[in-house]
Order: structure tokens, then sequence, then C-alpha cells
């Protein structure tokens, strides 16, 4: 079934998750629950929001590992999501479905990374990492990620919108929010070297 096919809900409505197919086989319903970030995208209101409360779960204990195992996490979950938003999709016989979150994931770990990177190359050895992870600050910058992240994939300026409306198939599901990732962890960037100057002073 190809994109032009498929409608996407109105995501200001609350709405129904589509079901899984009866008999899908075992590797469409791990794709299915991959592409609902292990459920967190169930909820029928804001299921984006959720699921990027879920990738931000699942992504503070992957920071621990250190920068470059995260990063190459992040890539593969670029990568692989492709396939697991695309194959979701014809699952549901909907385009890019609200509830379809694994792009939110995605996004989310890439907004992560310069604070990943703070973590391990700032404060370079594993027991630093663990313990800055346990400090306020640590806790106050996280917010900060999910916000921008957040800002990003529901405002969608440009480029965003255009890889929303032009780019179909999973590819068009995890463009989006891997640009919204990208912008959110510039700013995110920006804005802790404009504290940490300001708070040298």
């Amino acid at each position: 079934m190809t994109d032009q096919h498929l409608s996407k809900p109105d995501i200001r409505q609350a709405n129904d998750c589509p079901p899984l197919p009866i008999g899908a086989s075992m590797l469409d319903r791990m794709v299915y629950w991959l592409g609902l970030g292990l459920g967190s995208g169930l909820p029928r209101r804001a299921p984006g929001t959720w699921g990027t409360v879920g990738g931000l779960i699942v992504g503070v204990p992957l920071m621990s590992l250190g920068f470059v195992p995260f990063l190459i996490l992040t890539i593969l979950s670029c990568l692989v999501g492709v396939w697991i938003c695309g194959r979701t999709s014809e699952l549901m016989q909907v385009h890019d479905d609200p509830h379809i979150v694994w792009d939110e994931w995605a996004g989310m770990w890439i907004t992560l990374l310069p604070l990943s990177y703070i973590l391990s190359y700032v404060f370079p050895t594993s027991e630093n990492t663990l313990s800055i992870m346990m400090l306020p600050m640590f806790w106050g910058w996280l917010p900060t990620a999910f916000i921008l992240f957040r800002v990003f994939d529901i405002l969608k300026p440009p480029p965003i919108g255009w890889a929303d409306k032009k780019v179909a198939g999973g590819l068009g599901v995890m463009l989006d929010d891997i640009i919204a990732g990208v912008m959110a962890a510039v700013i995110w960037l920006i804005i802790y070297i404009i504290v940490m100057m300001f708070m040298s002073f």
C-alpha cells in the first residue's frame, strides 16, 4: 500500500491506536511494538509527547554507557527506524500515525547527544559520569532538551515541515524528527554554553 492510499489522523483530536492485524507474524508484532515505542505511544491524546517521554526514560540509562556507544545507538535507531516506522505504517494502514513514536525516540536521543558528550568528556570517567547524572544540574538540563525537541517537533519550522509533508514512507516518518532533534540539540548546546559562561563570571 502506497502513501497516497494512507491518511494521517488529525493529531489535535484524541485518536485510537490502529490495532495490529489479526494473524500478524512474530516479526511484525515486534516491529509494531517498537514502532509504538514499547507502548509509550498508545495514549489517545498527545501520543507524540508521551512517546518522547518514553524515549527520554530509555535514553538516560543509555547515556551512562558513554558518548560513543550512545552515538552509535542513536545512529542505528535512525537507520533501523526508517524500516520500523515504514512497516508499522503499513501494518496500521495509516501513514505516519501519531501513535508511531519510534521517530520521537530517535529525535529525543539526537537532542541528548550534546549532554552525553559533556558527561563523557567534561567528566571523563565512568564513575564521574554516573555521579554527575545524579546531580540536580543534570536533571535540570533534561527537561530543557525535552521541551526544545517537542517545540521543534510540534511547530515544524523549515526544513522540518518540508520533510514532514514532502518525504514519503518510513524515511518521511523519521526525517522530520531527525531534523527536529538536530535543531533542538544545536539550540540546547547554545543555551548550555551561554549559561556556563554566565556562571563563570
